[in-house]
Formats: C-alpha cells, structure tokens, sequence
C-alpha cells in the first residue's frame, strides 16, 4: 500500500504534464489532479503504469472536451521530423552499414520523443542524432537483429509515437517489405501514432498498416484486437 500511496503524486505529475501540452485552461488543470486523486482510490494497483495510463487518458480527453487533444502537437512533430529525413536518408545510404546506420536513427527518434515536449532544440536534436550514430553499441546485437530479419517470414513492427514514426520509417526501408506490418494505436493517446501519422510518414504507401484497437498508451494485448 506505500508503494501505491508514493505513486499518486506521480500519476498527478504525469497527467498535468500531459493535459499542459494539450491546453492552457487552469480550471482543467485543477479538475484534473481532482479526479486523477479520485480516480487513484479505485486503481487495480496491480496494472501496468501503460494500463493506468489509459484510464487517465481517457478521463483527460473526457475533461476537456477533445478526442485528440495533442493532435496539433503531434503534425507539429511529424513536419519537423520529416524536414530532417531528407539528410537522414542520405546518411543512411551512403553509409557503410545502411542497416546498422537506420538501426541507430530509429534508436535516436525513440530518444528525442519529440512530442513529449512542447518544444526542443535544435542543437539538442543534432546532438541526439550524432550520439547515436556514434555510440559504440553492441555489434553482435546488431548482427543477431540483422540474422533475424533475414530468417523472419513476417516482421510486427509497433510503432510508438508522432515524430518518431518518420524516424522509423528509415529503418522499415531497410526491412523486406512485403514482410512487414506496422501497427498504430487504434485511436489517439497522448502523442502516440496513430494511421493519421502513418501516412503523414509515408508508411502507407509502403507496407501493411493496421491499428490495434486500443487506446492504451503502450501495447497491452488483452486491450488489442
């Protein structure tokens, strides 16, 4: 029950967070730390953090009167993304290892999760790409990932949020196509993908994309269809 108890205020950190990225009204903000406390009195502490997530998601969507209220960030994101992909793209192909170097892109969009903030840097950006590009990361992982691409009959690849999804496309390029299904979420949630930034991405015109039915922030199968 103390475990439980020192996690309440981070669930109301989490949610102001996201509902301040999604609108400036106070009264909001206030009515959201209310029912994220009473919400927290009937929470299976048992869930996972992207199952709770869920449930504070829907009450933020509820409280404010939009189904997708980071839909403005999110294409904010997705059109910065895009305009680095240009360079990335040409990183990637001329480099010696175009799936190593796609590998470790994808390992910085992941990284910057670009709509978790209302804005970054640039410079931050830059930094994050090259420190990628750069780490010195296992090698033998890479090479078990490239064996297993090339034994795989079908590859699932779940995408995870606006933003990140252009930076993924760069590694689903390198991937046998015909193998490939992306997944979004079914419907929005916080600045998770949904089919809106897949084909923003481009990804639609290039493999399979279905959603997954549900509204969690995360992959929780018993939620999917």
């Amino acid at each position: 029950m103390q475990i439980f108890l020192d996690c309440i205020p981070c669930f109301i950190r989490q949610a102001l967070d996201s509902v301040r990225l999604a609108t400036e009204d106070e009264q909001i903000h206030e009515q959201v730390v209310h029912q994220v406390l009473r919400l927290a009195t009937e929470l299976d502490i048992s869930q996972s953090p992207p199952a709770i997530g869920q449930q504070i998601h829907r009450l933020i969507r509820k409280l404010i009167g939009n189904a997708d209220p980071y839909r403005e960030l999110k294409q904010r994101f997705n059109r910065l993304a895009l305009e680095l992909c240009a360079e990335l793209e040409e990183r990637v192909r001329t480099s010696e290892d175009p799936l190593e170097t796609a590998v470790r892109l994808a390992i910085a969009g992941n990284i910057i999760d670009l709509g978790v903030k209302a804005s970054i840097a640039e410079s931050d950006i830059e930094r994050i790409i090259n420190e990628s590009l750069t780490a010195d990361y296992n090698r033998r992982q890479i090479e078990e990932f490239r064996n297993a691409v090339s034994r795989a009959e079908k590859i699932l690849y779940l995408a995870d949020n606006a933003g990140e999804i252009v930076f993924d496309r760069l590694l689903i390029e390198q991937l046998p196509w015909e193998k490939v299904t992306v997944v979004v979420k079914g419907s929005p949630v916080i600045n998770d993908a949904t089919i809106e930034d897949a084909e923003f991405a481009g990804l639609t015109e290039m493999v399979e994309v279905i959603d997954n039915g549900s509204d969690a922030p995360g992959t929780i199968p018993e939620t999917c269809s």
